[in-house]
């Protein structure tokens, strides 16, 4: 596998730099921290600069590494979005080009979401990407398309 493969999602601009033992990291914009530049990382910062750069997402929304207790077990959740009350409203689980977005990233979202209660929950591996709704009563719906979002952040 290609260390940073081109991804399908629009070029982002990243600050990409050598720490003294010679590993590479990049600037996380949201965090204000250098984190080191692994595949999954990769993802999820071109995730990040698509959602404020194409979807409309006030960077402050986002929220990266989201702490979540699952069956008592502390876990994270790449990124969730909030809406401007800090509602949950998109739970976005990255993995790097080699995993494959299937049944088992699905649920590994899923069962975050139970806990957190975004409207949205996005599973990709920056090739392929899979976006489903969530009902009142729990049940998810593939969407066709990544969802409008920019309601959610007018004041």
């Amino acid at each position: 596998m290609k260390r940073y493969p081109k991804l399908n999602l629009p070029p982002c601009r990243l600050r990409i730099d050598r720490d003294a033992c010679g590993e590479v990291r990049v600037w996380d914009e949201v965090r204000a921290v250098w984190l080191v530049l692994t595949p999954e990382e990769w993802v999820r910062r071109h995730v990040c600069g698509y959602l404020t750069g194409h979807a409309g997402v006030p960077a402050a929304c986002i929220v990266q590494e989201y702490p979540v207790q699952v069956s008592g077990m502390p876990q994270r959740a790449d990124i969730v979005v909030h809406d401007r009350k800090g509602r949950p409203l998109l739970l976005v689980e990255c993995k790097s080009v080699d995993i494959r977005p299937d049944n088992t990233v699905y649920a590994q979202a899923v069962r975050y979401n139970a806990v957190i209660g975004a409207n949205y929950i996005m599973i990709t591996n920056g090739l392929s990407h899979f976006v489903f709704s969530r009902s009142p009563d729990g049940e998810y719906t593939r969407c066709p398309d990544f969802p409008d979002l920019s309601g959610y952040f007018k004041a």
